[in-house]
């Protein structure tokens, strides 16, 4: 398994402070992170440059190779046919989500131009929450000089938290900036 400092710090700080706070009995009650799915879409199936260039930055950027998307059903206003492809995507568990987090927390929120942290309104109802980005530029893996398209990407954090409050707590004591 890889050795990542968030899941070593989710051991020792996150989850005594969570079990003291909210009064878990058993510390398989205790939320905790179960994937991180990145998503990207991808305007046009016709240039396949464009969707090559996604994949390969969605694979640089978490180490991952990309799935590539496909349309599920035809939309004629949108000139889309079942089977096209429309976009890319990574699911992170374990070691992989943990390293991403990290760098995501430490790395890559503080360099989005007047970050002034994340919406805190975008939870599901079930403890997920889901976040976008508008630029790839911000991720150190991309090289700026050799960008010819912006993809942007929603980042969804899936946890085992039973309600939003309970996730919400469990990002938060994560390192996750939420704006007040």
């Amino acid at each position: 398994m890889i050795k990542s400092t968030l899941f070593e710090q989710y051991k020792s700080d996150v989850v005594p402070q969570l079990v003291s706070k909210r009064g878990y009995k058993n510390l398989l009650e205790v939320p905790r992170l179960e994937k991180i799915v990145i998503n990207t879409g991808v305007s046009t199936d016709k240039d396949r440059e464009v969707m090559q260039i996604a994949q390969e930055t969605l694979g640089r950027i978490t180490g991952q190779k990309a799935m590539i998307t496909k349309s599920s059903k035809n939309i004629s206003n949108f000139k889309l046919r079942a089977g096209m492809a429309v976009g890319s995507c990574v699911t992170l568990r374990r070691g992989n989500m943990y390293n991403f987090l990290y760098r995501l927390i430490n790395i890559v929120l503080p360099r989005v131009r007047d970050f002034r942290g994340i919406s805190a309104k975008s939870f599901d109802g079930a403890g997920n929450y889901t976040f976008g980005l508008n630029d790839q530029s911000v991720f150190t893996e991309i090289e700026l000089d050799k960008i010819k398209h912006t993809i942007g990407m929603n980042i969804t954090i899936v946890t085992s938290a039973r309600t939003d409050e309970e996730a919400r707590e469990l990002l938060s004591l994560l390192g996750l900036p939420f704006a007040s």
